[in-house]
Formats: structure tokens, sequence, C-alpha cells
């Protein structure tokens, strides 16, 4: 997996919804089952767009990576080298500076991880709209205890205040820290 030179200068482009729709358009046709995560799942559970996302964050089966990347590689998407690149956990971009970062997994026929990033089958039920358009993604409850365990941000507290206060879900402890007069 090379690094174009191109990619080591630009910085992510922001991600639309419209980049994001078509993307989740495309692996739909193809049968590729994604769920949102990250920034756009938040987004998508909120049934709007609160912010801008420098990429898209997607969970799908590990089965399914090697057709994803012919189908982003044909548009010109290209792995994108970092520090914490594996095969189950990696991001590719194209030359627009827009991201997609790969988180994929493995169940045995009981429902049990064996292979890649730790989804819990429930995690795996969110559903949400992104500029109207119906999407699967992680859910609100399991959203919320991903967001948590390392250095938290002004976005992550946004995202999960904002999903909190949607759902009805205690806002995690560790985020009492945070007061929205921090971010005004």
């Amino acid at each position: 997996m090379q690094q174009s030179d191109s990619f080591a200068q630009k910085s992510h482009a922001e991600m639309s919804e419209d980049a994001v729709v078509q993307l989740l358009q495309l692996f739909e046709q193809h049968g590729i089952e994604v769920f949102v995560d990250g920034g756009w799942g938040v987004d998508a559970l909120l049934g709007k767009q609160t912010r801008v996302h420098g990429d898209l964050d997607i969970a799908l089966q590990h089965k399914d990576v090697p057709h994803l990347r012919l189908l982003l590689e044909a548009r010109g998407y290209k792995d994108v080298i970092r520090a914490d690149t594996r095969d189950c956990n990696f991001v590719m971009g194209d030359d627009s500076g827009h991201e997609i970062d790969f988180h994929s997994y493995t169940f045995d026929a009981h429902g049990t991880i064996v292979f890649g990033l730790e989804y819990p089958l429930d995690s795996l039920t969110g559903s949400g709209f992104i500029q109207g358009y119906a999407v699967k993604c992680i859910s609100a409850e399991w959203m919320v205890k991903f967001h948590s365990g390392y250095e938290l941000d002004e976005n992550d507290y946004r995202d999960i205040s904002a999903l909190c206060e949607h759902f009805g879900i205690a806002l995690p402890s560790e985020y009492e820290r945070f007061t929205q007069a921090d971010f005004k």
C-alpha cells in the first residue's frame, strides 16, 4: 500500500451530504451492507447535519472489504496510510480529499466477534437519515458508549450531548467537565 505524494500534502476536504449519500447508494447498489459510524452516524440518528465532517466512517463485514475496495479504487480512491492502519481499520481517500474510514468485523455463527473491531451485534441496529436517504447506522446507545475512553474534544461533546438529549440517554460522566459555555 503506497501513499501518493498528493495524499501526503492534502488535508481532507469536507465530506458533504451529497457525497455521503452517493457513496452509500453505490454500496447498496452492489449489495454491500454498511453501517454509518462516527460523526455522520450521529447526524443520521439525529436526522440532520449538525456540523462539517471531514470523512465518512463505516462499519462493514470484513468479507465485503475486497469488493468495496475495488469499487472505490475504480473511482480514484487509494489507501491513506496512518499509524493505526490494519486490515480491519483503514482509510481510503480520493484526489479531492474525501476520505472513508473503514471499520470491519467478522462474527461467528453465534454472533461473537472473531476478527476486527468490536461491534456488538446490538450496536448494528440503528437507523437514520442523511439528506432524507434512509441509512443503517450504529445505535444511539452504542454511539454514546463508543465515544468514551479517549481524549474527548469539542465535536465529541456536541455530538454526544445532542444524542443524549434527543434520545433521553444520560450524559456519560466523563463529559461533565464540558459545559455549553465552553463552546459558544
